[in-house]
């Protein structure tokens, strides 16, 4: 990792801001944004005492996945700070600035050790990426849409689960998905909501009358929409009908063209509008590696030209995916432009995690996580909190 001044300056970007891009940098003090220049600004003597050309390319808020498994040859599953890091360093090198440790539907003894590596790693030195806390993806889920989750560890809610962790390990939990339609579910939606957690359904065959139902207890996102979920009817909207017209209800997308098809997306972002929206990668252990054998919750999973699925059952097993990929699918397949694009990015995700009066937009008084890239969106250079994670000197992708 390269280090830096205290206080330095970003010039020659195209720095994308909430609501326009501008032609100009970024002065950065003690990890902090203190000011937008445009070209025309100059910093007086002793404000900056580094500078970095970003040779016209574009400095975009650091990226937030509030769904990822692992990377380059990692799990969170792994509940070790060996395999945190490489995953917050993976990550890192393709923009993220900060993530949630995703689980799987597991037993309650392998949660827990993610819960504690969790912890223990955000209590040390977290030298790339930052680590926000932990979403759970599982194991309250729906048995009809196991999608890759492993079927053996399937349960109803479990509140007390859910207060003891809490309790033990205050503000560690920041999301957890679940299927509304199962018994107690709504009870520990309120609950979620009450604290502060991110209820989310997913791996769900809910009606819509019941995500109406828990958009009232609380919910307030739906993981990898169209994915694990029921689907559309004219007569029954099913989940997926409920979520694209619940104005309450957040929307993750995995936006790697295998997924969801284009049209699909532009369907989504016609319903829910581009403040709704929130890119994720599901990336799970293999992003950043080779085509082959792989694992994910303890289930076989087989990945050829980039896409992940299990070997028995054929189920798509999450992705291969990188923030910066998804950003430059949404440019190429819909009509957004990068102001709207890094919305989904960044500033979605933190406005749902309670972040964003500190992070998710490129703003003064608010810490510089941000990503500086090539005018091909290519990732160049990375920073959290004003330090830089990642710098690469090629104008390649760091594999």
């Amino acid at each position: 990792m390269a280090e830096i001044s205290a206080s330095w300056l970003i010039r020659n970007a195209n720095v994308v801001l909430e609501d326009r891009t501008v032609s100009g940098g970024v002065l950065v003090q003690d990890g902090v944004i203190r000011r937008i220049l445009t070209d025309e600004e100059e910093v007086e003597d002793g404000e900056a005492l580094g500078a970095v050309d970003g040779q016209g390319g574009w400095l975009l808020p650091g990226f937030i996945d509030m769904h990822v498994h692992g990377g380059f040859g990692a799990d969170f599953m792994d509940a070790s700070r060996e395999s945190y890091d490489a995953i917050t360093r993976f990550h890192a090198s393709y923009g993220t600035t900060g993530m949630l440790a995703t689980t799987m539907t597991a037993s309650k003894e392998a949660i827990e050790a993610v819960l504690a590596a969790a912890e223990a790693y955000r209590e040390g030195e977290m030298p790339y990426a930052a680590l926000y806390g932990v979403h759970l993806e599982g194991p309250f889920i729906s048995e009809k849409w196991p999608g890759a989750q492993n079927p053996a560890h399937i349960t109803d809610p479990q509140p007390e689960w859910l207060k003891r962790w809490a309790e033990s390990r205050p503000g560690l939990i920041r999301q957890v998905t679940l299927a509304p339609e199962k018994n107690g579910a709504k009870e520990t939606i309120a609950w979620l909501a009450e604290h502060g957690i991110v209820a989310a359904c997913g791996h769900t065959d809910a009606l819509y009358a019941d995500i109406v139902s828990a958009a009232d207890a609380g919910l307030t996102q739906a993981v990898h929409t169209y994915n694990a979920m029921r689907g559309l009817h004219h007569r029954e909207p099913g989940t997926l009908g409920a979520v694209l017209t619940e104005e309450r209800i957040y929307a993750e997308l995995i936006a790697d063209g295998m997924h969801v098809h284009p049209a699909a997306i532009r369907l989504l972002l016609a319903a829910k509008k581009t403040d709704k929206v929130i890119l994720i990668t599901d990336a799970m252990a293999a992003a950043g590696m080779p085509d082959g054998d792989y694992e994910l919750g303890g289930l076989a999973v087989v990945v050829k030209g980039g896409e992940a699925r299990l070997r028995e059952g054929n189920a798509l097993a999450g992705s291969c995916l990188t923030m910066i990929g998804a950003v430059r699918f949404m440019l190429e397949h819909t009509e957004l432009g990068i102001v709207d694009v890094s919305r989904l990015a960044s500033g979605n995700a933190a406005r749902q995690l309670g972040l964003f009066g500190r992070t998710g937009s490129i703003a003064g008084g608010k810490q510089a996580d941000l990503v500086l890239t090539d005018a091909q969106f290519n990732v160049k250079q990375t920073w959290v909190n004003g330090r830089s994670v990642y710098a690469s000197d090629s104008q390649g992708e760091m594999m």
